[in-house]
């Protein structure tokens, strides 16, 4: 997917529908020239309403949807009519959508399963016609309630990608390589950084017919938690993967220092990423020899599983899948 197409982050103006208000009416006939009050209520204002839709993958198809305004309840009537309710509208978000309160930030609601529904923004209620208001000592009630506004303001929606493990790496050091290999996406690969502008899913076919998703994501770099480089841009899809796999190309200067630059940068974005399952994989590892792997697995957190991988000679992609098929399968 071209990053001309790859949407994940949109601002609206969004407003419910008012509800209508309720009718002061007396009822009035050939028959009946002073009848009681027969008022009938306001309709609902129309709901705004997002949907899962598993089909997804961008928010594209909402780039030139500015305001979004869905439609006011009728008011009541005579002969104690309600008034038709506002037509909701719907809108089709991916999974893995959120949406924030613009102004304050806060987050109003959030999308993870197909078909899953949410009254985002809700309609103004129907105000009451003014023959709920008769009573024993007033029969002829001259009020009746107007109907109650909707909810409006400025709203951002963004995406936060949905894969069971992300692939966390400096620029150039080989994610878009080994996507390529252990899945069917074809991302764009190039001998320079920041090839990848944009979040690429694969699905990866595991052993008896299984399979998990893995996501390329745009290259980090220092001070990205900062809005550096691709910034935030990148750092929010990694908030959705329950495994890190940290890819060291092998020949970095200081394997040691890249993986904790990687590892600040989680930090100072949000604290809660170190929470969890890290996997570091030494990539391009057919350039080295066994007395240079020992020297790097030394350099390595003894803490955190390693592997030494290649995708140009395909070695040690299976055990690397065995190794996140089994930390996938631990957190669920």
């Amino acid at each position: 997917m071209s990053e001309k197409n790859f949407i994940d982050y949109i601002r609206i103006f969004a407003r419910s529908g008012h509800g209508g208000a309720g009718s002061r009416h007396f009822m009035r006939n050939k028959l009946t020239a002073y009848g009681g009050p027969d008022g009938g209520d306001g309709g609902r204002g129309g709901h705004i309403i997002l949907k899962g839709n598993s089909n997804l993958w961008t928010l594209l198809h909402l780039r030139y949807f500015k305001n979004v305004l869905a439609e006011n309840g009728e008011n009541g009537s005579k002969n104690n009519s309600t008034g038709r309710d506002g037509k909701d509208i719907i809108i089709e978000v991916p999974l893995g959508t959120i949406t924030r309160n613009e102004e304050t930030g806060e987050k109003e609601a959030e999308i993870l399963q197909d078909g899953q529904e949410i009254i985002w923004l809700r309609g103004g209620r129907g105000g009451l016609g003014n023959g709920n208001f008769a009573t024993p000592t007033n029969q002829a009630p001259e009020h009746a309630q107007p109907g109650e506004p909707g909810m409006e303001g400025w709203k951002v929606i963004e995406l936060k990608v949905l894969a069971d493990v992300g692939l966390v790496g400096f620029p150039n050091a080989g994610k878009s390589t080994l996507l390529s290999v252990i899945t069917a996406a074809k991302p764009k690969i190039a001998n320079y950084a920041f090839t990848t502008l944009v979040p690429q899913l694969g699905m990866v076919q595991y052993r008896d017919q299984r399979s998990f998703c893995i996501a390329d994501l745009p290259g980090i770099i220092e001070g990205a938690a900062e809005g550096k480089g691709l910034g935030h841009r990148f750092l929010r899809h990694i908030e959705r993967n329950s495994v890190l796999l940290f890819l060291l190309p092998a020949d970095s200067k200081d394997h040691k220092q890249e993986f904790e630059i990687l590892r600040k940068e989680l930090e100072e974005y949000n604290p809660e990423l170190l929470q969890k399952d890290f996997i570091i994989a030494v990539s391009k590892s057919d350039m080295l020899d066994e007395e240079l792997k020992e020297a790097i697995a030394k350099e390595l957190p003894p803490n955190i599983p390693h592997l030494f991988i290649s995708s140009v000679t395909q070695t040690g992609l299976m055990e690397l899948k065995d190794l996140l098929w089994k930390t996938i399968t631990e957190n669920k």
